[in-house]
């Protein structure tokens, strides 16, 4: 399988503890970047560390959880090559990464539910990028 890093503050710690359980599960490596705990810190530093490691080549695609998932995402998409996607259900995360080839999922540990996390990861997982008119699109956000 594939490389996946992942990072939370305090308020995803939870959640990114079942979700490095599920990746583990499903034969992945998880390169996990903190926190580790749920002692207060600040979630740029967590959303730099993924958006790093996937823009560098150390993981083919990561997972970010705050406590809503806007600021851990904003943080992750500062880095050149991250594109992080703040998702609520699987069919934001299929679209994510269908039309504009997501490499990051960013979740939301005080908004979602455990369930819905589940989806959202699987359809982020096994969705495959369409390419084609999407890529152009894609290239423009790389530029």
């Amino acid at each position: 399988m594939s490389v996946i890093a992942i990072g939370s503050d305090h308020a995803g710690y939870t959640l990114k503890s079942a979700v490095a359980d599920w990746l583990k599960e499903a034969g992945h490596e998880v390169l996990d970047l903190g926190t580790n705990g749920n002692e207060s810190v600040d979630y740029p530093d967590f959303g730099r560390a993924v958006g790093e490691a996937v823009a560098a080549g150390k993981a083919e695609k990561g997972v970010v959880v705050c406590g809503s998932g806007i600021g851990i995402s904003i943080a992750a998409n500062r880095v050149k090559g991250a594109r992080a996607a703040l998702c609520m259900n699987g069919l934001m995360a299929r679209l994510s990464r269908q039309h504009n080839d997501a490499n990051i999922l960013a979740l939301g540990e005080r908004l979602i539910g455990v369930e819905t996390a589940r989806d959202c990861l699987n359809e982020f997982l096994n969705t495959p990028f369409e390419g084609g008119r999407h890529q152009r699109r894609v290239d423009k956000l790389s530029a």
